[in-house]
């Protein structure tokens, strides 16, 4: 049977136009890609990105507007399951939490999961520095956007 796995991400920014990125540590892989996650079943949208930011970072957010949408086929890095990604701008209110690094994969030694956050400039991220290809297709369109002027 096919089954589906959407997952909404958050583009989070600082007053230093620095963007906020999750490096993971899951399953034997490792990984940087916006913070976010799967959508549990029952949530909207908007709510479950909220759960994961609050989850995650343990803060509340504002969702300000929708980037972008998978629209073409993303097989999940983790089963045989098509996985759909909505991305959003969002703000946040409070104090971020977890741990946090300069330096990229920054993991505690024999941890086979774990995340590190760390922020990077909007300039200096480069799309190829995200492992999945959702995450950079969803950065090149804000970044276009960006580029044309538009609000964010």
């Amino acid at each position: 049977m096919d089954r589906f796995t959407i997952r909404v991400y958050g583009f989070l920014f600082n007053d230093n136009q620095e963007v906020l990125i999750s490096d993971e540590r899951e399953s034997g892989l490792e990984f940087s890609k916006f913070p976010g996650g799967g959508l549990e079943y029952g949530e909207g949208l908007l709510e479950g990105l909220q759960r994961e930011f609050s989850e995650e970072c343990g803060v509340e957010i504002e969702v300000l507007r929708h980037i972008h949408t998978t629209d073409f086929f993303v097989k999940s890095a983790f089963n045989d399951n098509q996985v759909i990604g909505i991305y959003y701008l969002v703000r946040h209110s409070g104090t971020l939490q977890g741990r946090f690094s300069r330096k990229r994969f920054d993991f505690e030694q024999g941890k086979d999961l774990d995340q590190v956050f760390r922020w990077v400039s909007m300039d200096q991220l480069n799309e190829k520095d995200l492992t999945f290809e959702m995450d950079r297709a969803a950065w090149r369109v804000f970044m276009s956007e960006k580029s044309h002027g538009l609000e964010f």
